[in-house]
């Protein structure tokens, strides 16, 4: 039965989850990664969990991010699940009231951050297994499903497991090294700038400069800004001065109606398009105690990895989640990274008094449309690969030897 029914695909972000059936190219559903659940002020162990009917009390998603009554809480933080409690009763009602699936009948590929413990493999694999009895589940690492999602851009000749992912959603951004579909974990980086901050920044000025938003609503406003608005410009100082020359074609006008008076409010859109985004390339406009641009961090994870890596890593840097999805993102990074590779070649090409003519370094950012749900659209295609249903492990396997059968998860092979 499993073996025909499309296998489920779940991608547990820090923001957001994205969810549905192998085979599809989007998400059936896209929900925040929240839970609501009731607390009472019993104690010990009592108080977390109701027994009976309470169990079932909890509302997951946009359901539970404004439920009165009820305590909203975010299971995974920097994309490592914290709560397993909570984790379990989040994958029950995705896969029972959003994806409306039997998990027997499925196999099912899960989702996880570089760098995840073995130990929080176990306990994934306890819970699908044990909880759901599913007949088979796949822990894909999600830098490798971003990279596979990235072939949609290309032909089939040029498929491959290496490159640089630049992965940055809502909470964290990470640039990660993989090699032959093994992650570098010693050279992945963290940027501790991702799609919240630019909202956050975004809120700051327009709190500076506009008086009409409602103050409940202003970071909504401000993420709707981003989304609609936001872009990346090649130079800071020339697009102050595009604006101010021609301010009725470039300054937007966004109108919103209070939510408690119902009165209409409208913000008048300028600077904010192009520095929010910008933060990534500048961080010191937002957060003063980093200050390294998100090009330097990339070239510096190159730079950390075993050297005869290095060109294939340059040559496909990969952007992956919705933070990256500003217009020329792609084009700007590409610019920075390969004027700070060329500047290098040329001092050792000084160093060596002009003796030794380095080899040019291709330096490539691939943008692509799946890009917002990459790591999803990758899963979606492997598990709908013969091979998948071979890689996976089974219930059978794990009856037999336990949760440690998941701690590893072969790469897959023929894709490429």
């Amino acid at each position: 039965m499993a073996g025909r029914m499309p296998a489920v695909v779940l991608d547990n972000g820090t923001g957001y989850t994205k969810m549905g059936y192998a085979g599809n190219t989007e998400p059936q559903y896209i929900i925040p990664s929240a839970i609501a659940v009731k607390e009472s002020a019993k104690i010990g162990d009592q108080r977390r969990l109701g027994r009976g009917v309470e169990d079932l009390d909890f509302y997951i998603g946009d359901e539970a991010v404004d439920r009165p009554n009820y305590a909203t809480k975010y299971p995974i933080r920097h994309g490592i699940v914290e709560d397993w409690d909570l984790m379990e009763r989040f994958y029950e009602q995705a896969i029972f009231k959003y994806l409306r699936a039997e998990p027997e009948d499925h196999y099912f590929l899960l989702t996880e951050p570089p760098l995840n413990t073995p130990e929080n493999r176990e306990y994934t694999a306890e819970i699908m297994f044990e909880s759901f009895n599913v007949p088979g589940l796949y822990i894909a690492v999600q830098a490798v499903l971003a990279l596979a999602a990235s072939w949609t851009s290309r032909q089939v000749g040029e498929r491959t497991l290496t490159g640089t992912v630049i992965d940055s959603g809502d909470g964290v951004t990470h640039v990660i090294p993989v090699a032959e579909g093994y992650v570098i974990g010693s050279c992945i980086k963290h940027i501790p700038i991702a799609g919240r901050d630019i909202t956050y920044f975004i809120q700051q000025l327009l709190r500076e400069r506009e008086v009409g938003i409602p103050p409940e609503q202003s970071l909504e406003t401000a993420k709707v800004i981003k989304e609609r608005w936001g872009y990346i410009c090649p130079d800071i100082v020339k697009e102050f001065a595009k604006y101010d020359t021609d301010p009725g074609k470039w300054i937007k006008k966004y109108e919103g109606v209070n939510s408690i008076t119902k009165q209409l409010y409208s913000v008048d859109v300028g600077y904010e398009r192009f520095l929010g985004p910008e933060i990534f390339f500048h961080p010191e406009f937002a957060n003063a105690e980093y200050t390294t641009s998100i090009s330097d961090v990339v070239d510096d994870v190159i730079q950390n990895c075993p050297i005869d890596v290095r060109r294939p890593l340059y040559k496909n840097v990969v952007l992956s989640g919705g933070s990256t999805m500003f217009r020329d993102f792609g084009r700007k990074l590409q610019r920075d990274v390969r004027r700070v590779v060329d500047n290098r070649l040329k001092i050792s090409e000084q160093l060596s008094g002009g003796r030794i003519k380095p080899k040019p370094i291709e330096v490539q950012v691939i943008t692509h449309h799946m890009q917002r749900y990459a790591v999803w659209f990758g899963g979606s295609m492997l598990a709908s690969t013969p091979e998948f249903y071979q890689v996976c492990h089974t219930k059978a396997d794990y009856d037999e030897h336990g949760p440690s059968i998941c701690r590893h998860n072969p790469v897959f092979g023929t894709m490429t």
